[in-house]
């Protein structure tokens, strides 16, 4: 099989796109995909200061390369959540990658820091780690962007991931989040800063394709306390899907945003915004769930 841009053998083949590149032709097509991206949605500029979040993984450490080689301003962050030797791991592969290549990181220890402990929290509130984990994820983003002048958090979201969420919401009738799903979630508040997906067009496979051709490492596991997560059961079901009739998931996808979500905005939740008693932070109440959470780890 030929690549179809350059004729040379082909060695990745994409049964969405109908096409098989060589390695050089398929680095060209992820980077304009990138780019592309970026552009069609506006999710920044080059000289706009772009806070990149890793967590170790293939997705995340491609976004952080390919931004860096094209001449974009980002640091990173990386999030230690205290998920025992997981989080040890993912924030040795992410200083690495930082410090090979003299990139600015910022890493921040919820434990070291906060005092925070997700198993404590997930008890006492009754809540499953996951949506302990997204609460604080959100508040940091958000937190670190706002402190240090950043125009967008960029997060690796592929399209696998926002496939399977909005299969997710379609089956539960999620009208809220189908009202906001998309690759970029505008700034609402002065303190609330710019939500961007640059991969969303590109799958989790494509992603590997690139961290590999890149000789980039990454961290091969994922969290254990995804095991019986509803989204993996969404992705599989796609996956199927996928394999049957390739490029399911992109005419999914790219049909909802075009043609389905506008029909949404009509319910579009429309939340009275404050500001955190304590941190000043936005909310819905008087105090967030990051300084409830700081309060009630430092109670036990």
């Amino acid at each position: 099989m030929k690549c179809v841009r350059c004729k040379k053998k082909a060695v990745i083949v994409l049964r969405r796109h109908n096409a098989a590149f060589c390695a050089d032709c398929f680095l060209h097509y992820y980077k304009n995909q990138v780019l592309k991206n970026i552009r069609k949605n506006r999710m920044f500029e080059k000289g706009e200061k772009v806070l990149v979040v890793v967590s170790g993984g293939k997705d995340s450490m491609a976004l952080w390369d390919i931004l860096v080689k094209e001449g974009y301003n980002v640091v990173a962050m990386y999030i230690n959540l205290g998920i025992g030797e997981y989080s040890n791991r993912s924030q040795e592969v992410v200083e690495k990658f930082a410090k090979e290549n003299n990139l600015p990181l910022i890493v921040k220890d919820i434990k070291k820091e906060f005092g925070l402990d997700i198993y404590k929290l997930s008890k006492t509130l009754r809540r499953s780690p996951c949506s302990v984990c997204g609460s604080i994820k959100r508040y940091l983003f958000n937190k670190v962007a706002y402190d240090g002048g950043f125009s967008a958090v960029a997060t690796g979201h592929n399209l696998d991931d926002e496939a399977a969420t909005l299969f997710g919401n379609v089956l539960n009738w999620e009208e809220g989040y189908l009202a906001r799903q998309g690759p970029v979630l505008p700034q609402t508040h002065p303190k609330l800063i710019k939500k961007v997906k640059p991969l969303y067009t590109l799958t989790e496979r494509e992603n590997m394709y690139y961290v590999l051709l890149n000789k980039i490492e990454f961290l091969h596991e994922e969290c254990p306390h995804s095991v019986g997560a509803r989204s993996i059961l969404y992705k599989e079901v796609l996956n199927k899907l996928e394999e049957e009739s390739p490029g399911t998931k992109q005419r999914f996808l790219s049909g909802f945003l075009e043609k389905g979500k506008k029909h949404f905005q009509d319910v579009r939740e429309r939340l009275e915004l404050k500001e955190c008693k304590n941190c000043g932070q936005v909310t819905t109440t008087e105090e967030c769930s990051f300084c409830r959470f700081v309060r009630i780890c430092n109670q036990q």
